[in-house]
Parts: structure tokens; C-alpha cells; sequence
């Protein structure tokens, strides 16, 4: 879909954002004024109270420049924050997707109020139809293009730019994430990544026999009862001052997670082709760095793998030598992203030496016992980062909530056989999986976990700026982070 922005409202559909209490808005005056009224009548006659998501429409009189007028609730100017915002752009979107009309001009008033908005309708626009192949034309939108009219329309077309990357970032997470397993495993992953180059960023791909030499034999384990080979993705953005230390993004690519010989139950297994949302979430914010041209100097490393059963499949009471040095005894090789994850955050370590890394994975059922659908799980050695990010997650809607790290948790993973078991039992599942992971993080090293199995994927009830499976969680949250506080 495409989005303008404009001084002047011209479409087949021409909108109006009406604050609380159903006064007609001063841009909407004339329009009412031509059609003899109508506007104002359909404000009274449908107990219209501009509360927001609210809505009015109008069928305009033959020979008017449009053919229907939309007005908006936007509930109370005072308390209208950006995810209002965002959610009136979503409904504006949805409502008119298949009115059967193409263009819509909506008209909003400042130029930030303007971005918001635009970019709601933009997230809500989102749609994977790559795989129908008879989709009927009534079930497609209509709708291919919103003009916003803004006080100052190129003040909200520099508002926008930023928005736009971080929504484009958002779009590439969820075709990741909705991409069925049988196209995209490792390999083919690695060759979508491979694109991104096109856009400005450094690609690297290590395979297996590199990932060996490495010593990366915890994520090779995991990935050792596929066929497909396991693959580790890197990408780097340099647009910071040179020398600069960068930031690291490390994200969980399980592209099909059957639980490995510890195999998980038959029903619901078919989620698991979003296993690897972490790793989804570091290539889109990638991606929405590399579009805006972000000043700050960022790498992203994704561990991709397959956890399936086989022969050759790691087993229970198998001990794995990690990169780090240290010995893992498996106890269920369902719990394998962590098994990835200590292998690529130690080489990130070792080869980058990052001013600080936040990891992402769908890490842990119990975090979505704990937090259900509405914040990630972040765990984090450092309090400032846990301050920066909660308040990235909260500019941009995607809030993370601090959980507990601490050395009482440790004697849960203790082994008999070797330095640690990659389990820690029921008892403060996603803690002591962080727990684990921090044993790989070297001292002094600005770390954060980010668990985001609850919010990765979401069935029923969504927020209107998320209509897919996949919500695409994280691009914007980690762009958000980088630009409040690695950019000048």
C-alpha cells in the first residue's frame, strides 16, 4: 500500500480525525457545507461522540470530487499518545481495505500526529497471501493508497521516514516467521539474508565446516539430526565513527523445532515453524537500520538450525563441548535454543567485542506462563540497559518487563557429569535458561536476554496494528534502542 502525505485532500475517500465530544472539525467545514450538511447530520444521527476507533461514514452527493467521507474518533486530544495513534490509522485501514475504492485522504492535523497514524495503517495493512492460490478478488483489498493531509506535510514525511524503516523491518520478521518450514530452513534463510545486501549491509555465512573449527559444537549438536546443514548468518551495519565499538544482536534461528529425540506432543507442533522469531526479529531491525541509515555501527548474528529426530540426533545424557571451553550435558534436546545461543554469543564476544549485545529467542514456555502475550522477558546484567531498554519498548509498543537473574538460581543447572545441564527443572523456567545463557557472557560485558516466546506469535485477540500469526515483534523495539542511545 502506498502512503503519502499532502496539503491538500484528494481521493475517493476523504477522512476526518474528530476528537471527543463530535465537533465537526474546521478542515471538514467546507466538505459539510457542499454536501448540504451531511456531515453534520450523520455526527447527530449516529450518536456520534468522536470516542476513539469510532466511525461515521457518508455517502456524498453525486458530483462531489469524492465519494464518501469517513469521519474518525480520536477519543481525547489531551491523552492521544502514539499507540492511539497507531490504532487509528489500524482501524482507518481496516475499514476501508474493501470499501471497494482505491485512494483514501485522510486528514489529521500536525505532522507527528500525521507519522503515527500513517504508520498504524501501515502495520495493519500487513498480509501473507504467498502461498493462496485462490484468493477471491472480494477478499482482496481494494484499498491501495492513504494520502494524509498535515498541517506540514514535508515535516511529516521526515517524521515518517524512521517509522517507515522500523515498519519495513516489522513486514520482513513476519513473512519470516509465517514462511513454512519446508521453504525456509537454513540454508534457504541464509540465502534471504544473503539479499540484504542490496540495502547496504555486510553479509557473512559460516557453514559447517567453519561453525567446527569455531568449536561451535553446542549449536552443531542441535542441528546434527537434520539434513539441513546448520548455518550461522552475520550482518553488519557500519554507520557509526570508525573504531567505534558496535552493538550486537544475536537472535535464535531454529527454523523447525520438533523437540529432538525429546520430542514435543503432535498437537500444536506446527508453531514451531516460528522457532526461530528471535532470529527473525535481529534481520528485520537490521534491515530498518540499513534503510535509514542509521549512524551507529551494529552487527546481527543469527544461529539457524533445524531440531529434528534422527539417528545422528543428539541424545539425553549426551555432554556437548561448547565454544566457550565448557561441558553441557543434555538432559531434553527440546531445550536447544539456548544450545545455539551460547555458541554464537561467545564467538560475537570473541570477534567483535561489542559495546553491548541483546540476544532475542522464543526461548522458554514458562515465560509465557509468567507474562502471557503483552511483554517479552528481559534479563540483564546491566541497569541502564534494562532502563533504555523498557523505555525503547514503551515509545514504540513492544514492552519488555524485567525478570530476575541471581546466583540462587545457578544449583538448578548443576550436573553430575560436566560443568552444567541445559535444563534446570520446572521451578523459574525462562530464569534459569537466562541463567545459562549468562555463563557465556565474559566479565564485563554489557549483556541483555530478551525471552520473547509469548509474543513472537499470538492466536485469537490482537491489537489492531498486528493482523498476522506472526506479530513481528522486535524490529522496532531494537531500532528504537540503537537510535535513543548509540546515535548522535
Amino acid at each position: 500500500m502506498k502512503i503519502t502525505f499532502t496539503d491538500a485532500a484528494k481521493a475517493d475517500i476523504i477522512g476526518f480525525l474528530v476528537d471527543q465530544g463530535g465537533k465537526l472539525p474546521k478542515a471538514a467545514e467546507a466538505l459539510d457545507q457542499e454536501s448540504g450538511g451531511l456531515l453534520s447530520e450523520a455526527l447527530k444521527s449516529g450518536r456520534f461522540e468522536g470516542k476513539e476507533g469510532q466511525q461515521a461514514f457518508v455517502v456524498l452527493p453525486k458530483g462531489s470530487a469524492a465519494k464518501r467521507a469517513l469521519l474518525v474518533g480520536g477519543g481525547k486530544a489531551k491523552g492521544r499518545n502514539e499507540r492511539a495513534l497507531e490504532r487509528i490509522g489500524a482501524v482507518v485501514y481496516k475499514s476501508q481495505a474493501n470499501s471497494g475504492f482505491k485512494s483514501l485522504a485522510m486528514t489529521v492535523g500536525g505532522a507527528d500526529d500525521a507519522a503515527r497514524i500513517a504508520l498504524g495503517a501501515k502495520l495493519a495493512a500487513y498480509r501473507f497471501d504467498d502461498y493462496r492460490t485462490k484468493l477471491k478478488d472480494e477478499d482482496k483489498p481494494s484499498l491501495t493508497s492513504i494520502s494524509f493531509v498535515s498541517e506540514d506535510a514535508k515535516a511529516a514525511r521526515a517524521a515518517f521516514k524512521p517509522l517507515d524503516a522500523g515498519a519495513d523491518g516489522t513486514y520482513l520478521a513476519r513473512d519470516l516467521v509465517n514462511m513454512p518450514p519446508n521453504d525456509l530452513y537454513p540454508g534457504s534463510y541464509a540465502e534471504k539474508i544473503e539479499t540484504l545486501a542490496e540495502h547496504g549491509l555486510e553479509i557473512e555465512i559460516l557453514g559447517e565446516k567453519e561453525l567446527a573449527k569455531l568449536g561451535m559444537n553446542s549449536m552443531l549438536g542441535v542441528g546434527q539430526g537434520s539434513v539441513k546443514e546448520s548455518k550461522l548468518g552475520i550482518m553488519k551495519w557500519m554507520g557509526g565513527k570508525a573504531g567505534d565499538a558496535p552493538v550486537a544482536l544475536v537472535g535464535k534461528g531454529v527454523c523447525f523445532d520438533t523437540g529432538g529425540i525429546s520430542l514435543k506432543p503432535g498437537a500444536g507442533m506446527e508453531d514451531m515453524r516460528g522457532d526461530m522469531g528471535g532470529s527473525a526479529a535481529v534481520v528485520g531491525a537490521m534491515l530498518a537500520l540499513a534503510k535509514r541509515k542509521a549512524k551507529a555501527n551494529v552487527v546481527g548474528l543469527v544461529g539457524l538450525v533445524e531440531n529434528m529426530p534422527d539417528g545422528d540426533a543428539i541424545r539425553p545424557g549426551d555432554i556437548l563441548r561448547s565454544a566457550s571451553g565448557q561441558t553441557i550435558e543434555v538432559q531434553n534436546t527440546d531445550a536447544e535454543g539456548r544450545l545455539v545461543l551460547c555458541d554464537v554469543l561467545w564467538y560475537t564476544q570473541e570477534k567483535y567485542k561489542p559495546a553491548a549485545i541483546v540476544d532475542l529467542a522464543t526461548l522458554t514456555g514458562a515465560i509465557v506462563i509468567g507474562l502471557g502475550h503483552h511483554h517479552a522477558g528481559m534479563f540483564t546484567n546491566n541497569d541502564k540497559l534494562a532502563d533504555q531498554l523498557t523505555a525503547a519498548g514503551l515509545a514504540e509498543g513492544e514492552r519488555v518487563w524485567r525478570m530476575p537473574l541471581g546466583p540462587e538460581y545457578d544449583k538448578q543447572l548443576k550436573s553430575k557429569f560436566a560443568d552444567m545441564r541445559n535444563i534446570g527443572g520446572r521451578a523459574a523456567g525462562s530464569i534459569t535458561a537466562a541463567q545459562f545463557l549468562q555463563r557465556f557472557i565474559q566479565d564485563g560485558q554489557t549483556w541483555a536476554h530478551l525471552d520473547i516466546a509469548g509474543v513472537a506469535w499470538v492466536e485469537g485477540e490482537k491489537a489492531p496494528t498486528d493482523p498476522s500469526w506472526a506479530s513481528g515483534f522486535g524490529p522496532r523495539l531494537l531500532d528504537r534502542w540503537i537510535a535513543d542511545n548509540y546515535e548522535s
